[in-house]
């Protein structure tokens, strides 16, 4: 059922109990995580985190720990399955899931005793009434025949007659009953998108608790940014949650401008800003900022020898000398970077790149911290999901959970240099499939898939990495291509798994138009096609349209993918 107040139905329920989080592993998830971990400290709540990365951690963690634990809270897992199908949980047990995957699974919805669920009021929702698809199980069993000596035996068959076409008029209706529900169902989960940021509902309830501090502010933020990052959300859905957080920002950080009332250089200021959307551009060069965005690299084709004299062509409109683009950002010279932006933005129109710049947030403290949403959202999913081999399984996790705070600067600072090495890996592996034209129409999407032994190619084992290169690689692929229809397409991402095992991981995300509402069809599809084949799939992630696939049943799966979308 959908908790209506957070503070009392939620917090106030869980505050004097032990609490066990179940975190996945995304950024939004971890602000979120960051948030409830900051009231907790508050008001001394005991509470267990285990990080889990798909359905079998969440499943074993819940196993586990299900004897010590009454109460469970859900981050960005969880609602749209059936829990109470799955974790199998005694009556005493509560979840309380705050879960930004949609569309939420109606038993969930309907639940009203164990299954609480965190959304944010006002999310529009679309759950189909409870009458359409639940009916109470009515009494099928035939009606015993009267047998009285009594009756005149026209009377029995007369009865009899009438039963028989009551029964059949009862069946008929339920046949018509399941029909519409399983068509009702088939509407409502057809499709697979996100709601409201999962840090932004629980910064709300910290608000309405009033006990939201400038970090939560800055968490939830993070969180929002992760989705427009991650291109979960549509551009109408980013501006209004900027909004709402621009309301806040402007109540946290509004400063008096006299002597008497400055603040210590040390205190933390948030700033409502219209940046580039240059990837982590202040960290970096200008230069190898611009070659490794999506948006530019996309628009201005940088992977053909014509795009290159593009960029240079680019650089000499704005009048910016190719010594200073290509040093660190801080080395620049300050006469250049004051008008920046404007130059950027002018140069940028002529070459067809209107949307260069953005709405976003930056955060200040100390003397040379500057850093803007993106860069954290960047940083902090490179740590996550690093391949460097260091301990347990969970450590990425808790180094990605600390390079949020503000005292772990050096964990932020190695997450920057990952995440420009993977916005490299990413950039060149987009070039090579396009000049190798590894991006394959096949009739109803395109398909692209890369080779064991190709550069980097382990990187995109990861889930969220390998969303990333298929969103990049969609972007450039539909500026570079002439057929109007491969523009309409979506794109299913295959990349190497375990090479042992002889699995491969698989994406597949929306076409990329102006007018995409995000929302993605894959996952019922790969179900679909998985159970008509037979072939051995692992629906492990908490986004449907990533699974796990036997490389020997890749044909045949795609097979009936093909037959299934034509």
């Amino acid at each position: 059922m959908f908790v209506t107040d957070c503070r009392r139905e939620f917090y106030d329920v869980i505050v004097s109990q032990r609490v066990l989080l179940l975190v996945a592993s995304d950024v939004d998830a971890l602000c979120a995580c960051k948030i409830l971990q900051a009231l907790f400290q508050c008001d001394h709540v005991q509470y267990t985190l285990v990080p889990v990365s798909g359905w079998q951690e969440l499943e074993t963690a819940f196993l586990e720990h299900k004897d010590q634990f009454k109460y469970f809270v859900f981050i960005n897992c969880g609602a749209n399955v059936d829990l109470l199908e799955i974790l199998q949980p005694e009556e005493d047990t509560y979840f309380f899931v705050c879960d930004s995957h949609r569309p939420i699974n109606v038993v969930n919805v309907y639940n009203e005793t164990q299954v609480k669920l965190l959304v944010k009021q006002g999310d529009d929702l679309d759950v189909p009434a409870y009458d359409d698809i639940f009916r109470d199980e009515e009494d099928e069993e035939e009606l015993s025949e009267d047998e009285s000596d009594g009756s005149e035996p026209s009377d029995k068959r007369r009865r009899f007659e009438e039963e028989v076409i009551e029964r059949t008029a009862r069946r008929r209706q339920r046949r018509e009953w399941e029909a519409r529900r399983r068509e009702i169902l088939f509407d409502y989960e057809q499709y697979e998108y996100h709601g409201t940021s999962s840090a932004m509902v629980m910064f709300d309830l910290a608000w309405i608790m009033s006990k939201d501090l400038n970090d939560m502010l800055w968490w939830a933020i993070v969180g929002l940014t992760d989705q427009w990052v991650q291109d979960k959300i549509t551009q109408m859905k980013y501006v209004t949650d900027i909004g709402v957080l621009q309301r806040h920002v402007s109540r946290h950080n509004h400063r008096n401008e006299d002597e008497e009332n400055s603040l210590s250089i040390d205190c933390m200021r948030i700033a409502f800003e219209y940046d580039l959307r240059l990837a982590l551009y202040q960290h970096w060069s200008l230069y190898e900022s611009l070659c490794n965005t999506s948006y530019t690299s996309a628009n201005l084709k940088l992977w053909s020898v014509q795009g290159q004299k593009r960029l240079q062509e680019f650089l000499a409109d704005m009048g910016l000398p190719l010594k200073q683009v290509k040093q660190k950002f801080n080395s620049m010279d300050m006469s250049l970077k004051e008008n920046l932006r404007e130059m950027i933005e002018e140069s940028a129109n002529k070459f067809g790149m209107k949307d260069l710049r953005v709405q976003t947030f930056s955060i200040h403290f100390g003397f040379k911290n500057k850093f803007l949403a993106s860069d954290i959202v960047y940083a902090t999913a490179s740590l996550m999901e690093s391949i460097e081999k260091e301990g347990p399984e969970t450590t990425n996790f808790i180094k990605a959970l600390d390079s949020l705070s503000r005292g772990n600067l050096d964990k932020l600072h190695q997450g920057l240099d990952l995440a420009k090495k993977q916005l490299c890996a990413i950039q060149q592996t987009v070039a090579s499939c396009i000049c190798t034209n590894l991006v394959i129409s096949q009739g109803p999407f395109l398909y692209c898939s890369l080779m064991e032994g190709m550069p980097d190619v382990k990187l995109f084992s990861k889930p969220v990495s390998l969303c990333l290169l298929s969103k990049y690689l969609l972007k450039s692929f539909v500026c570079s291509t002439k057929n109007k229809r491969c523009k309409l397409l979506p794109l299913i991402m295959a990349a190497p798994m375990d090479v042992e095992q002889g699995t491969v991981i698989m994406v597949g995300i929306p076409p990329e138009t102006e007018s995409s509402d995000k929302k993605n069809f894959f996952g019922r599809a790969f179900e679909k096609a998985a159970d008509s084949t037979n072939s051995r799939t692992l629906h492990n992630h908490f986004d449907m349209s990533i699974i796990e696939l036997k490389t020997e049943d890749r044909s045949k799966f795609l097979d009936a993918l093909i037959s299934l979308l034509s």
